[in-house]
């Protein structure tokens, strides 16, 4: 049976009308565990393998990061380096080779032969034998690790750019008429104290990996994005002001890019992709810290996500309530974000559960907007928002806290729909398989993608289309 693929950087060429969407289904809100080791989860979703963290990577400071796939490989994160695991048998995933290389927070993101790894600490050296140093002193390294994984099982460092104030996140766009891979860096916390990152930073860095010289990769632009400056911030509050950004996530097929830029949300024009322009902004009372961002297929809206707390706090509470640390969907209208609503997993976490909205990825349901996220601790939801005004929990996957004595950073850190299942970076607890069953989820099941990045998006080809040639 021939596959769906997605768009961007794939064979597929066009994006299909929709079709009639399968019903969405209604599952019941539940109730979080709150015991040390204890599982829920709605009916229609179910973990079916779990690869506990191992060597290098196994004490609990090693925490597990971002993800990324490519063919039968996902590349997991760590803050000690990355993994690489074979999903040749999906829901019995292998891991075949662990690259330890010292440089918090490792986010990864892969395209062909390039692994792109990010280092958004001051370390001593680009070496993966690096150690930290304070930011104050005169000579430190961070920003991009590149290397090839042309095989694999060997992934070979070639290349390191360094970037003001480091790399926290990258974001892939491929400049096809140059023949290179660029690489906007997102970072952020300037400080008159730290030379490489002095104020003020309302600037990304783009990175230039030419394809078929990787080794050569140099820094090509420091583009300021905020010529005014950004969000002034809110003083006594937990509203800071903007300086750089979070996440950028490119949508190169509509020559667009979202931008969460830690005050503000923001949309550019990438038609030009190396000289990105601002087009809209926006702020948001609830809003703390403007984290990352999420397309729906057809780019007519965006899921912004607000880490309060910096992902180590236990936000998902009552007393927090459900307009803060959640998700804000907008509308784009004649190139204007328009506030839709907000979402928020429905199930207060304990005390020691630090929950947050968090990473995620689209669904490739035809006629309908679904995503799943992860929450740290408050676990995996699937929800649809296709009604902007009315998002709704469709699927959902919890464990209990990692302790009912203190709070023990843990749980989901990434969770994204990759070819069947969805895959998630649990910080502790290590890699994760989960099913979605149930008609509203038959056609995702079919859709092969080939890649997925979590911060560069492509659009899903009809199923159906891809199903008949």
């Amino acid at each position: 049976m021939a596959a769906a693929a997605l768009v961007g950087g794939s064979a597929a060429t066009a994006v299909a009308a929709p079709a009639q969407a399968p019903e969405a289904p209604t599952v019941p809100a539940g109730e979080a565990p709150t015991e040390v080791g204890a599982t829920a989860s709605s009916a229609n979703m179910r973990l079916t393998d779990s690869t506990p963290k191992q060597g290098s990577f196994a004490s609990a400071t090693a925490l597990n990061s971002d993800l990324a796939f490519q063919g039968d490989y996902a590349y997991a994160g760590n803050y000690n380096g990355f993994a690489v695991y074979d999903l040749s048998r999906p829901d019995a995933p292998e891991l075949v080779t662990q690259v330890t290389c010292l440089g918090a927070q490792n986010d990864v993101s892969v395209y062909g032969d390039v692994l792109v790894l990010s280092t958004d600490s001051v370390r001593s050296d680009a070496s993966c034998e690096s150690t930290a140093v304070p930011g104050a002193t005169a000579q430190v390294w961070e920003g991009l690790k590149i290397f090839d994984i042309s095989d694999p099982l060997a992934p070979e460092y070639v290349a390191a750019v360094k970037t003001t104030c480091g790399s926290h996140t990258n974001t892939l766009v491929p400049d096809e008429d140059t023949g290179s891979l660029l690489v906007y860096v997102s970072s952020y916390g300037p400080n008159a104290a730290t030379p490489n990152c002095q104020p003020p930073h309302d600037a990304i860095s783009i990175v230039d990996i030419p394809l078929d010289a990787m080794e050569d990769a140099a820094l090509l632009d420091v583009p300021v994005i905020f010529p005014e400056g950004g969000f002034e911030g809110v003083p006594g509050t937990v509203r800071g002001p903007t300086s750089g950004c979070h996440d950028i996530t490119s949508y190169v097929d509509l020559d667009i890019a979202a931008g969460a830029c830690m005050g503000d949300g923001v949309l550019f024009d990438i038609s030009d992709p190396r000289a990105p322009v601002v087009t809209e902004r926006v702020q948001d009372a609830s809003f703390a810290f403007w984290h990352s961002a999420t397309f729906n297929n057809d780019g007519t809206k965006v899921v912004f996500t607000d880490e309060l707390g910096g992902g180590g706090a236990p936000t998902c509470t009552a007393e927090v309530g459900p307009e803060r640390g959640a998700d804000a969907i907008y509308d784009i209208v004649d190139g204007e974000l328009e506030f839709g609503s907000y979402y928020k997993i429905p199930r207060h976490q304990t005390a020691t559960e630090n929950c947050v909205a968090h990473n995620g990825s689209l669904l490739p349901v035809e006629g309908r907007d679904v995503m799943v996220q992860a929450w740290y601790q408050g676990g995996i939801s699937v929800f649809d928002f296709t009604d902007s005004a009315n998002p709704r929990e469709i699927a959902w996957f919890d464990r209990g806290p990692l302790s009912t004595e203190a709070l023990v950073v843990g749980g989901s850190w990434s969770a994204y729909w990759y070819d069947g299942r969805v895959y998630s970076n649990d910080i502790q607890q290590g890699f994760d398989v989960l099913t979605l069953r149930g008609s509203a989820f038959a056609q995702a099941r079919h859709v092969e993608l080939g890649r997925l990045n979590p911060q560069m998006q492509g659009a899903y080809a009809s199923w159906r289309d891809s199903r008949q040639g």
